[in-house]
């Protein structure tokens, strides 16, 4: 028989058995193992011992080929159980970090949320905080108006302007005789109603909302619905 496992004479199915080729074969890769051996440095008495060891498993599977079968067998089953326990394994990472994932996303989102609203709280806080220092200045404008002091002139522009640029920042104000009376935005000084109805009588100074908070309150004196003027209409402003 050829040494060459790749010869015509040891693998041509008409030249010999598939019990001689496979015989063949088994010899040949026993040969590499024993080349293997001595590349990397074993003895010559080792090389014939493994050589030996070689030999006799051979001889054992084709003595006993279910034996070799159940060998397989066991081989591929416990290559499938540990590709099983890596997929588990991917899966049971790929969850818990899209897991992760989705609470950092969510905990973002509260955070960018919450800064928004922070946000916002600061600028309304602060363009409350400057308009409160202009309040003063529309209270003397409108004491004058009150004289006759607007009726034309650079003052007038002037106070046309102020208001018209406070306005457009959500300032409003409020407080007009006839008005039903209301501790939360009123500065009553002084209760001159005889009844259990109340509304403002006289207003001392004007109060002032921006959006829906209340940057001033309304200084007034409080007195009965008789003694009231009647409330102006909307979009009117009592002087």
């Amino acid at each position: 028989m050829s040494d060459n496992p790749g010869d015509p004479d040891a693998t041509d199915p008409e030249a010999t058995s598939p019990d001689q080729a496979e015989a063949a074969a088994a010899e040949a890769a026993r040969a590499d193992a024993v080349r293997d051996a001595a590349d990397e440095g074993f003895a010559e008495e080792d090389l014939a011992d493994i050589d030996a060891a070689l030999a006799g498993v051979d001889q054992e599977f084709a003595e006993d080929p279910a034996a070799q079968q159940a060998e397989v067998a066991d081989a591929e089953a416990e290559h499938a159980a540990g590709e099983g326990t890596v997929d588990d394994g991917l899966t049971r990472q790929l969850a818990e970090r899209t897991e992760d994932l989705q609470r950092l996303n969510a905990e973002y989102t509260n955070y960018r949320r919450r800064t928004e609203r922070e946000r916002a709280a600061a600028v309304d806080q602060a363009r409350a905080s400057v308009i409160a220092q202009l309040l003063p200045i529309l209270d003397d404008l409108a004491l004058a108006k009150k004289h006759g002091d607007l009726d034309e002139g650079p003052l007038k522009a002037f106070a046309d302007k102020l208001t018209n640029t406070l306005e457009s920042l959500g300032l409003k104000a409020f407080g007009a005789p006839g008005e039903e009376f209301d501790p939360e935005i009123h500065e009553a000084v002084q209760d001159m109603s005889s009844g259990d109805e109340k509304v403002l009588g006289e207003v001392l100074r004007r109060g002032y909302l921006l959006g829906e908070k209340t940057v001033r309150t309304a200084m007034v004196i409080i007195g009965d619905p008789a003694d009231g003027a009647a409330a102006p209409e909307d979009g009117q402003e009592a002087e």
